[in-house]
């Protein structure tokens, strides 16, 4: 298995645990007299299985990210962190450029206050563009790595 095809089977396992916990909620009470609409302790065997998977899935996920490079010689591991933060840059930056634009600044009299930016909105918004470019370009290695690496087995 692929482990780009790993990754899309920890996705169905985890909304698969979420659908059984659901069913769970649904079927936790009953009134006095009634049945559940599906048997509770079923319900939870089947949660136990596919957490069992999962962990095992997850296991073997993280064991190929750490022994496989990328063509720079990086772990994925490495490259999933580094992809992370470029996203967590990129958001800051232009989050930031959004806060110190100014816009619409009617002002009705003299002694209403006017703001001005503190910043370079221009110079932060190219620096946002070039993080989300990075992450992008990083993204796109990562999920072609994914695509040829086969995931090691237990």
């Amino acid at each position: 298995m692929k482990l780009a095809e790993a990754l899309i089977l920890r996705a169905d396992h985890q909304k698969r645990i979420e659908q059984l916990k659901q069913r769970l909620l649904r079927n936790a009470k009953v009134q006095e007299g009634d049945e559940p609409a599906e048997d509770p302790r079923e319900l939870m065997a089947e949660l136990e299985r596919v957490a069992e998977d999962l962990t095992s899935l997850i296991q073997r996920i993280n064991r190929t990210n750490a022994a496989t490079a990328l063509a720079g010689g990086a772990t994925i591991t490495a490259a999933l962190a580094r992809r992370d933060v470029l996203g967590a840059r990129q958001a800051a930056y232009r989050d930031l450029a959004q806060a110190a634009s100014i816009t619409d600044q009617a002002r009705y009299s003299r002694s209403e206050v006017k703001f001005q930016s503190t910043v370079n909105v221009a110079e932060i918004q190219r620096q946002a563009d070039d993080l989300a470019r990075q992450y992008r370009e990083l993204d796109a290695t990562i999920q072609e790595t994914n695509w040829r690496t086969e995931l090691i087995e237990e």
